[in-house]
C-alpha cells in the first residue's frame, strides 16, 4: 500500500486483542512521536505506557475516580473494565511550557499530533489503535493517579493491539464540505 493510500484508508478499530507491540516495536511507535510538528522544539507532552501488567493499576485509578464522584454500580463496572479494552495503552498528556513564541494552544496541538502519529505507526507495524478521551481524560483524580499535574491536559488514551475483527470500509465524507478557496 502506498503512503497516500495508507492515509486515505486508515480507520480506528476498537476490537483489539493480544498481541500488543513488542519492546522494539513500542520503541519505534514512541520514537514516531518525536517527529511531530513542534514549534520551538519544546516537546510539550508526556507519554505514559500502560502494558498488560499495568492495566490493573489503571483500573484501580479509574474505580477510585468513579467512587469519589459517587458513580452508580453500572458506571463503576464500566470504568473498571476500560483498561482491558486492549493489551496496551499509551496515555498522552501535555507538559505545557512558558514560551514567548509558542502559545498553550500550539502545545496542545503538538500533543495531539503525537497521539495521531503513534496511532499511524501502530497501523504501519501491523497493529491498530483507538484514540479515546471521555470522562477519565478530564478527571483530576485520574491525573493524580498517573502523576500528571492537574494543570495539564490528557489529550488521549491510545488503545493498541491486534485487530480481533475487521471493520467494513469507512464511509468518508468529501473534503468539499469543509474546504473553501480564498479568492
Amino acid at each position: 500500500m502506498s503512503p497516500i493510500d495508507f492515509l486515505l484508508n486508515r480507520q480506528s478499530n476498537p476490537n483489539l486483542t493480544a498481541p500488543a507491540p513488542n519492546k522494539d516495536e513500542l520503541s519505534t511507535i514512541l520514537q514516531a512521536a518525536m517527529s511531530v510538528p513542534d514549534h520551538g522544539a519544546i516537546m510539550p507532552f508526556q507519554i505514559t505506557v500502560v502494558d498488560e501488567q499495568a492495566r490493573e493499576k489503571l483500573s484501580e485509578i479509574y474505580v477510585n475516580s468513579a467512587v469519589i464522584r459517587a458513580e452508580d454500580e453500572v458506571k463503576l463496572a464500566k470504568v473498571k473494565k476500560m483498561p482491558y479494552r486492549s493489551p496496551m495503552m499509551l496515555i498522552v498528556s501535555t507538559q505545557y511550557q512558558q514560551h514567548p513564541k509558542v502559545p498553550k494552544q500550539e502545545q496542545l496541538i503538538t500533543a495531539g499530533c503525537a497521539v495521531h502519529v503513534m496511532q499511524m505507526a501502530c497501523v504501519a507495524l501491523g497493529y491498530n489503535g483507538m484514540w479515546r478521551t471521555g470522562d477519565m481524560a478530564y478527571c483530576d483524580v485520574v491525573k493524580q493517579g498517573l502523576n500528571i499535574n492537574p494543570e495539564e491536559d490528557i489529550v488521549g488514551f491510545l488503545y493498541i493491539g491486534t485487530e480481533s475483527k475487521s471493520l467494513p470500509d469507512k464511509n468518508r465524507k468529501s473534503f468539499e464540505q469543509v474546504t473553501q478557496y480564498l479568492s
